[in-house]
C-alpha cells in the first residue's frame, strides 16, 4: 500500500460519516421542499423553485468555495458550508412559519452553499490518495449517501406532524444535523497545498485546461448525469401524488431512488479500475435512458419505482465515472480551478433542469401524465450530447 493511503483512508472514514449524517439533509429537503413550495407558492408552476434555488446557490458558490478551500484548506470550507446549511434551514423554517414563499426561497439559496460543499467531499477523498486508491475513495465517500438515504426519510417521518405548521419541525431537525459538522471535520486530515512561489495561478491557464478533451468531456458527462437525475427526481413527488397515490408512496419511491443512487458505490470504484471510467460513464448514460423509457411506459406505482431506481443507478455510474475522469486530468495545483469550474458547470446545468422540472410537470400538456411525459422526453437531447461527446473521446488516439 502506498504510505499516504493510510491518511487517505482516515479521511475517507470522516467523509463517509459526513456524507451519511450531514448529507441526510439533502434527501430531507428534496423530499419535502417541493411539497412545501406547493403550499407556499403563489403559482403552482413555480412550486419547485425553492429546490432550484438550492441548486443555483450551489452553482454560484462552487468556484469561490473551491478557491477558498485551495487557500484555506478543505476543513475551513466544509465548516463554512455547515454554518450556511444551518442558517439556510433556519431561514426556511422562518419562511414556513410566516407563510412567506420568498423567505423560504432565501433559505433555500443559502442551503445551496452546503450542497456545493458536499459535492467537494468526493474530491477531498482523492487529495492524499494514490491513483489506484482514488476511484475506490470516491466510491466509498459516495456510498455514505446510502446511510443518508435511510437517515433522511427517517427524519421526515419522525418530524411529520410535530408542529401545526407543516414541515417546520423537519427544517429545525436540519439545523441539528448541521450542528454536528464541526465535530466530524475536527478529524479531517487534509492539509492545504503549498503556495507556488507566490503564484496563485500555478498550472495551466483555465482556457488551456478546458481545451483538454478528457476535462471537457468529463464536465459534460457529469453535468448531464446530475442534471437529468435532478430533472426527473424533482418532479417525482408531484407526479406520484398527482396520479392519485399517497405522499407516503412518493417518499418510498424517493427513498428507493436515493438508495439506488448510492448503493452501487460499494463496487463502482472496482468497476472503474477494471473497465475504465469512460465505459462506466457510458453504462450510466444507458441506464438514464432506460429510466426515461420506464417512466414513459406508464404511471403505475411499479413504473415509478423502476424509473427512479434506474435513474439513481445511472446517476451513480455517470457521476462517479465523470469525477474519476476529471480527477486524473489535472495537476494538484490546478485542482481548485478545475474542480470549482466543474461544479459550477454541473450545478448550473442542475439549476436549469430543476427550474424546468416544475414548469414541465405542472404547466405543460394540461394533465399530470402529460407533464410527467414531458419531463422524461426532455432527457433525450442531453443524453445524445453526452453520449456523442463520450464516443468522440473514446475514439481519439490514447496519446491525444
Amino acid at each position: 500500500m502506498v504510505p499516504d493511503d493510510r491518511r487517505a483512508r482516515r479521511n475517507v472514514i470522516v467523509l463517509v460519516a459526513a456524507q451519511a449524517i450531514l448529507g441526510a439533509q439533502m434527501s430531507v429537503i428534496f423530499i419535502v421542499g417541493g411539497l412545501a413550495g406547493q403550499i407556499l407558492a403563489p403559482n403552482p408552476c413555480i412550486a419547485t423553485l425553492p429546490l432550484s434555488m438550492i441548486v443555483l446557490g450551489s452553482a454560484l458558490t462552487a468556484r469561490p468555495l473551491a478557491r477558498f478551500m485551495q487557500e484555506r484548506g478543505r476543513q475551513a470550507g466544509f465548516l463554512l458550508a455547515v454554518l450556511a446549511g444551518a442558517l439556510g434551514a433556519g431561514l426556511a423554517a422562518w419562511g414556513l412559519s410566516a407563510g412567506s414563499f420568498w423567505l423560504f426561497m432565501a433559505g433555500s439559496l443559502l442551503t445551496g452553499i452546503y450542497m456545493s460543499a458536499q459535492g467537494f467531499y468526493r474530491f477531498a477523498a482523492t487529495d492524499l490518495a494514490s491513483e489506484d486508491y482514488a476511484p475506490r475513495a470516491i466510491s466509498w465517500v459516495m456510498a455514505g449517501g446510502l446511510a443518508a438515504a435511510i437517515i433522511g426519510p427517517a427524519v421526515v417521518r419522525a418530524t411529520d406532524g410535530l408542529t401545526a405548521v407543516p414541515f417546520l419541525a423537519t427544517y429545525m431537525a436540519v439545523i441539528g444535523l448541521n450542528a454536528l459538522g464541526p465535530f466530524l471535520f475536527a478529524f479531517l486530515d487534509s492539509p492545504r497545498p503549498e503556495p507556488s512561489e507566490g503564484n496563485h495561478m500555478a498550472g495551466r491557464p483555465l482556457a488551456e485546461l478546458l481545451r483538454q478533451p478528457r476535462i471537457a468531456v468529463a464536465m459534460i458527462c457529469g453535468m448531464v448525469a446530475y442534471a437529468l437525475m435532478n430533472l426527473v427526481m424533482t418532479s417525482t413527488p408531484l407526479a406520484v401524488v398527482g396520479c392519485g397515490f399517497a405522499p407516503t408512496d412518493a417518499a418510498n419511491i424517493v427513498s428507493a431512488h436515493v438508495l439506488a443512487m448510492f448503493a452501487p458505490s460499494f463496487f463502482t470504484g472496482h468497476l472503474i479500475a477494471r473497465f475504465g471510467a469512460e465505459r462506466i460513464v457510458a453504462l450510466g448514460l444507458f441506464l438514464l435512458a432506460l429510466a426515461g423509457a420506464a417512466a414513459l411506459s406508464g404511471v403505475e406505482l411499479s413504473r415509478f419505482f423502476a424509473a427512479l431506481i434506474l435513474l439513481g443507478m445511472g446517476w451513480n455510474f455517470g457521476y462517479i465515472g465523470a469525477t474519476t475522469m476529471l480527477s486524473r486530468a489535472h495537476a494538484p495545483e490546478e485542482r481548485g480551478r478545475v474542480q470549482g469550474l466543474n461544479d459550477a458547470v454541473v450545478f448550473g446545468g442542475v439549476f436549469l433542469a430543476s427550474l424546468s422540472s416544475g414548469g414541465l410537470m405542472n404547466c405543460s400538456g394540461g394533465s399530470v401524465v402529460a407533464g410527467w411525459n414531458a419531463v422524461n422526453l426532455a432527457m433525450l437531447p442531453f443524453l445524445v450530447l453526452a453520449g456523442g461527446a463520450l464516443i468522440w473521446l473514446m475514439l481519439r488516439p490514447k496519446e491525444a
